[in-house]
């Protein structure tokens, strides 16, 4: 007869609690919060904080548009952490939770929930009752999700002042914000500028990088050369510079930039390069015959990156003449590659950090109007341009539609994508393709322009 197996459970010794065996979390965290919630906690803090030295955190509020995901959770729960500490340290610690209300998102949910899942036709927003009819509908939206999110924050634990949060919708906000911007314009300190922004065409209104939503988009790559126009090295002492500079107009040298953005081409006004780069002056002693890297041709590129260039230009050999310092390049202006149909201005070399020798030429075109980089070096550059004669003036080459402006001879009224995303395959012998991440909502106007 087998013995009854032993209860090894029995064996241990264990002090005698009342907690279960198992937590019981699920049950067990809504009483808790239940209990907080008739002790009145939140009043109870401030009432023993009163008086204490102020603890201040500025929430950066989450946005109104949907249930809270794990990353809404841990920015809560941190904040959470670090309110109760200062409380716990001696602070009058008060936490006020806020939210985003503003935005195209919300717009587009009103859009797509009430309109195109309806077949309904949207507003003409021109009419100022149904703009104000399309506002409340938005507002009652992010209402709505302002009530769901908050449920959501305070099951997770979260203590804070819930029954007063802050709200970039509430009026009061919005009035202070304008009382605000005119104390700005009152002290003469409001000025009127202009930058680069991301711009949805669709909605004809500027974009949050938050806004943006990506994909994988393949782009048009083009080689561009940009003839040297003028190397101002007169007066210098280095006899080599001098004479180099001499022989690069005689040799019609030009400096080739690698760009998967064409389109912006009749916004360029500069040409970047770094200091840190080693460059050097190839000729090209071999081509096809219909190559536009043509027999003869004498191009200003980073060594790194020459052989790959030369690769991609389907030249079969060529030469390098002579290395080239970067304080020649400083010194050095070009010619637009359109320069014939309307673009007759100096383009100068201006030198920038964020230029590598990764990809491309080691020369980065530079469109002032058209990236946050290029116009901060050219705005960087300003007073040494206006110094030298130079038209410093930004051109706006491409309107609130995604269309060329008449600043852009040549294109002006072309729109290759659309604001459906559509555009015209106007793919080159020469060009190749890029695959990269590249904005589907703030959508920009795409032209061939020959390399």
């Amino acid at each position: 007869m087998s013995k009854p197996e032993r209860d090894y459970s029995e064996t241990l010794f264990l002090p005698q609690t009342e907690f279960p065996m198992r937590a019981g979390l699920p049950q067990r965290e809504p009483e808790i919060l239940a209990r907080w919630e008739k002790a009145d906690l939140y009043r109870q803090l401030r009432k023993a904080a009163k008086g204490r030295p102020k603890f201040v955190l500025h929430d950066g509020p989450p946005y109104a548009n949907g249930n809270i995901h794990i990353g809404h959770a841990l920015n809560k729960i941190l904040k959470d952490v670090v309110t109760r500490s200062q409380q716990m340290l001696g602070f009058d610690s008060n936490y006020v939770p806020g939210w985003d209300c503003h935005g195209l998102p919300i717009e587009w949910k009103i859009e797509e929930e009430n309109y195109r899942a309806k077949n309904k036709t949207k507003p003409n927003l021109s009419d100022p009752a149904a703009m104000v009819a399309f506002r409340q509908e938005c507002r009652a939206y992010a209402e709505h999700w302002l009530n769901v999110q908050r449920e959501e924050f305070k099951r997770l634990g979260v203590e804070g002042d819930w029954a007063h949060p802050y709200t970039t919708m509430d009026f009061f906000a919005e009035a202070q914000i304008a009382r605000e911007l005119m104390k700005f314009a009152a002290t003469g300190i409001l000025y009127r500028g202009s930058k680069p922004v991301m711009w949805s065409v669709v909605e004809k209104t500027a974009l949050a990088e938050a806004e943006v939503e990506y994909e994988d988009y393949t782009s048009d790559q083009v080689w561009v050369k940009f003839p040297v126009a003028t190397v101002a090295l007169e007066s210098s002492k280095d006899r080599d510079a001098t004479a180099l500079a001499f022989k690069l107009s005689d040799w019609g040298a030009s400096v080739v930039i690698w760009t998967t953005t064409p389109w912006t081409l009749p916004g360029n006004r500069a040409i970047s390069f770094s200091p840190k780069i080693e460059y050097g002056v190839y000729r090209v002693t071999d081509a096809p015959p219909d190559n536009w890297a043509k027999v003869g041709d004498t191009f200003i590129l980073a060594n790194k990156l020459a052989a790959d260039v030369f690769k991609q230009a389907r030249v079969a050999a060529y030469e390098k003449v002579s290395d080239i310092g970067t304080d020649l390049l400083e010194h050095m202006t070009c010619a637009h590659p359109l320069r014939d149909k309307g673009y007759d201005f100096i383009v100068p070399l201006l030198a920038g950090d964020h230029v590598t020798d990764d990809v491309g030429t080691g020369f980065v075109h530079t469109a002032p109007g058209h990236g946050r980089e290029d116009f901060e070096i050219w705005m960087g550059n300003k007073p040494l341009l206006d110094a030298a004669g130079l038209d410093t003036a930004i051109p706006y080459t491409v309107d609130e539609n995604g269309a060329f402006t008449q600043a852009a001879p040549g294109f002006t009224g072309k729109c290759v994508i659309n604001d459906q995303g559509e555009r015209r395959r106007q793919r080159g012998r020469d060009q190749g393709a890029h695959r990269g991440r590249h904005d589907h909502c703030a959508r920009t106007p795409q032209a061939s322009v020959p390399a």
